[in-house]
């Protein structure tokens, strides 16, 4: 169970579901251990939040457990999708941690918002990789699917076909550089749903991921976009942390949730 996630899943404001997919992992595996480990990594957080005056134990956060993987990936998705719409249906915000970034389909597919917004080092918008559609480098075309329009941010390497499809009106990108004074273009009605790929962050900070890519974010600006979104997202997830370090990752991701639960309650009355 994720500390201090103690509430009744139903009823609670906030659910942890873990998924463990780790099926189309194009260079270190691992991300099936990404549930394990960032609720094993977040055990010896204070409850108290001083900036917000909150505890997280108050916050109404449940467990779910883990949505075990299937070895077909578009049925797992299918079934993760049922699982999120339905806390999202009874008023319960999903917390989604993967596991592959391939899962964050399944959510955005439940969640239908307006605004996909990402913390990622890749653009992922491919159509399909390695002749895989359903790939983690696929995610954001697919978000693109349901959402109006996508805000990638720390993006700093994709293909020429990627960068051509980012150009397009519906595409913003952020670079590294600039994320630290990126503030969110909001309509007051906009629904936005929250992705942090762990490799947003510079793998000198993350190094349990599966494709690391250097001159990436620092923590505490991963930390100011992810309160800043908070209070307009209806989801958030968790992705792409690995085995592969001693904890770096997990430890960081593990914080940005919290972050995440503490900023929307405090936006947001339930």
């Amino acid at each position: 169970m994720f500390p201090g996630a103690n509430a009744d899943p139903a009823g609670a404001d906030y659910v942890v579901v873990g998924a463990p997919l780790d099926a189309s992992t194009t260079f270190e595996p691992g991300a099936r251990f990404g549930p394990r480990r960032v609720r094993h990594f977040s055990t010896p957080f204070d409850d108290y939040d001083q900036r917000t005056g909150r505890h997280f134990t108050d916050c109404s956060v449940a467990d779910h457990g883990d949505v075990g993987p299937t070895d077909d990936v578009a049925e797992y998705l299918h079934f993760l999708e049922g699982t999120l719409g339905d806390y999202a249906d009874d008023g319960t915000v999903p917390l989604l941690v993967g596991g592959e970034h391939t899962v964050t389909v399944a959510a955005v597919r439940a969640l239908d918002p307006d605004v996909f917004v990402c913390l990622d080092a890749h653009l992922d918008l491919y159509e399909a990789y390695a002749g895989n559609p359903l790939s983690h480098a696929t995610v954001t075309r697919h978000a693109l699917d349901v959402a109006d329009r996508a805000v990638i941010l720390g993006a700093r390497t994709g293909s020429e076909a990627e960068w051509d499809r980012a150009a397009e009106s519906d595409v913003t990108v952020v670079s590294p550089e600039d994320v630290a004074d990126w503030t969110p273009n909001l309509a007051g009605s906009d629904q936005v749903y929250l992705s942090v790929d762990v490799d947003a962050a510079d793998p000198g900070y993350a190094p349990g991921t599966g494709t690391k890519e250097p001159f990436g974010l620092e923590p505490r600006e991963m930390r100011d976009v992810v309160r800043a979104v908070a209070p307009h997202a209806v989801g958030f997830d968790l992705v792409e942390v690995n085995d592969g370090d001693d904890g770096q990752a997990a430890v960081l991701g593990a914080k940005l949730l919290r972050e995440f639960v503490f900023s929307h309650a405090d936006a947001n009355t339930f």
